[in-house]
């Protein structure tokens, strides 16, 4: 089998994970169900040489695992090969730190909310489904966590983590720039179709409208994220970078973009429980 095709097979495992968890109800599960998915991730991991895991709590910087990896370079020196976003932050940090509750136990309504204060207009109903699926659609107020997903393989930006990896090098650096963003019923709020452009520069696929205004990025080596490795280790070295601060979005945006993009996206991913295991989690450096 190819590489490629690998790493696709695993990218669609991820997403099946994630196209399987039904949320209808809504209804949450107990401290007691992700207790226990934590400690399935630490049996499963503990002595099988896993790297540091993600998301994080970004208020912390302790970490005891010991299989570091070279920083990724910057984003620009990289090919941006995937955007996707989860519904709520997948990471605990800066103005995000609202806990949305445990959810269903499969990554659908729990996360991290954006703990600033909206306004009525802002918070209006929008009329219409806004990146609907299974799990319910977007609203106003909601947040998201967006990933723009680059790595140093010669790649075009396209569907899932197989767009990320090619035949040439079976093991490109990744980073993931990650900016988390607030859905306002608001014309003047930024536009995601903006946002998610992307476009050659100096020969390499960029997103150059990656907001540049909401803090410095807390970097940390960690793992790619999603639902399906609430009890598994995630094989895949990651440099993170993390913007602190949350950006208003335009919802209607949001929408649009749900409905045709290069990506196949058009719902919000479900989110991994916070690793707080330190000995699978990086030291964050304190530069």
């Amino acid at each position: 089998m190819k590489n490629k095709s690998v790493f696709l097979s695993v990218a669609m495992v991820m997403l099946s994970a994630h196209a399987n968890a039904s949320d209808t109800s809504h209804e949450s599960v107990s401290d007691g169900v992700i207790a226990e998915q934590r400690a399935k991730l630490s049996e499963n991991t503990q002595g099988q040489g896993f790297g540091p895991q993600a998301p994080r709590d970004l208020g912390s910087l302790k970490g005891t695992n010991t299989r570091l990896f070279s920083d990724a370079p910057d984003s620009t020196a990289m090919n941006l090969c995937n955007i996707h976003f989860h519904k709520n932050a997948e990471h605990k940090g800066g103005e995000f730190t609202q806990y949305a509750g445990n959810g269903d136990g499969k990554g659908f309504q729990s996360g991290f909310k954006y703990t600033g204060k909206l306004s009525s207009a802002e918070l209006k109903p929008f009329e219409g489904k806004v990146c609907p699926s299974d799990h319910g659609s977007l609203h106003s107020g909601d947040t998201i966590e967006v990933h723009y997903v680059y790595s140093t393989a010669q790649v075009e930006p396209g569907e899932t983590l197989g767009a990320c990896f090619n035949d040439a090098i079976t093991n490109p650096q990744l980073r993931v720039e990650t900016q988390v963003y607030v859905l306002v019923n608001d014309d003047r709020a930024l536009d995601f179709e903006a946002l998610a452009k992307h476009s050659k520069v100096n020969g390499l696929h960029q997103a150059p409208n990656i907001p540049q205004d909401t803090g410095s990025a807390i970097q940390y080596a960690g793992s790619t994220t999603g639902p399906g490795y609430n009890e598994q280790g995630s094989p895949f070295q990651v440099t993170w970078s993390v913007r602190p601060q949350v950006a208003k979005v335009n919802i209607a945006t949001v929408g649009s973009w749900c409905e045709g993009n290069d990506f196949n996206e058009d719902h919000a991913h479900g989110v991994r429980n916070l690793v707080v295991n330190p000995e699978l989690l990086s030291p964050i450096r304190n530069d």
